[in-house]
């Protein structure tokens, strides 16, 4: 059996309720990159890193499906946990087509996917209401370099969120500027958000390209642009709930059945 587990968008207390205990009862959990180990600490499952980073593939796609259809066909029962929701740029489907070819049960458990949980965390609402009534999420990697993003056109009253943007911030700038996107929108760059390493810089579009090399702007990162940036000041609360973000983990698996 496979249960496939989306761990949340950072801070391990973010995983869902469901996600947590499927760990707690896996034989064998293999995870990604941006897992917070201390998920794993009240597990008794062993641990099998299959990470991938932009640009750095320690373990091939081929191997993550190998992998994780061996141990299934073992009788074992297997978590895979994937950060943010597993269905969300994650390549969820090639690892399902494997379970199915091999028949293999599988469940899976969202979670809460950092396109959207990422802007918050920022202090800017993805959407609000009089400035942007709908989003777009676009991954700023394509298989194929060099090819536009797929884009949309511009609305003052629409976010667009682009994940893993940092790198490719030429590519996607050029291609919003062509598009008549104004030079002076709001853009944010958000760091390793929901942890504890979380940094936000904020400026326009004509700008991105200085703001993507300020030392602040770390991978991953998520950026966001449009108007409801403006609100990251006025909003903003993560810097000073950081005291109870560090003890929230400890609260949650006292509280955890």
């Amino acid at each position: 059996r496979v249960t496939f587990v989306g761990a949340g968008p950072g801070e391990a207390d973010l995983i869902t309720l469901r996600g947590y205990r499927a760990i707690q009862r896996a034989d064998v959990v293999l995870y990604d990159n941006l897992i917070d180990h201390t998920l794993m600490d009240e597990s008794d499952a062993e641990p099998v890193y299959v990470g991938k980073r932009c640009g750095v593939h320690s373990v091939t796609q081929e191997k993550i499906c190998e992998t994780l259809i061996r141990y299934a066909l073992e009788g074992l029962h297997v978590v895979r946990l994937k950060g943010g929701d597993p269905s969300v740029f994650g390549r969820l489907g090639e690892e399902l087509e494997a379970c199915v070819q091999n028949s293999i049960i599988f469940e899976v458990i969202p979670g809460v996917s950092s396109a959207i949980a990422t802007s918050m965390s920022a202090g800017i609402p993805i959407t609000h209401r009089g400035i942007a009534d709908s989003f777009t999420v676009v991954t700023a990697h394509k298989k194929s370099e060099g090819k536009e993003l797929n884009l949309p056109s511009y609305s003052a009253s629409s976010t667009l969120v682009l994940l893993m943007g940092k790198s490719t911030t030429l590519i996607w700038q050029e291609q919003l500027l062509r598009n008549d996107y104004p030079p002076d929108l709001p853009v944010a760059f958000i760091s390793r958000a929901c942890t504890q390493d979380q940094k936000v810089v904020v400026g326009t579009l004509e700008g991105a390209l200085e703001l993507s090399r300020e030392p602040q702007v770390k991978t991953p990162s998520t950026v966001v642009v449009g108007e409801v940036v403006r609100l990251h000041d006025r909003y903003s609360w993560f810097e000073a709930d950081q005291e109870s973000m560090d003890a929230g983990f400890n609260l949650f698996l006292e509280a955890t059945p």
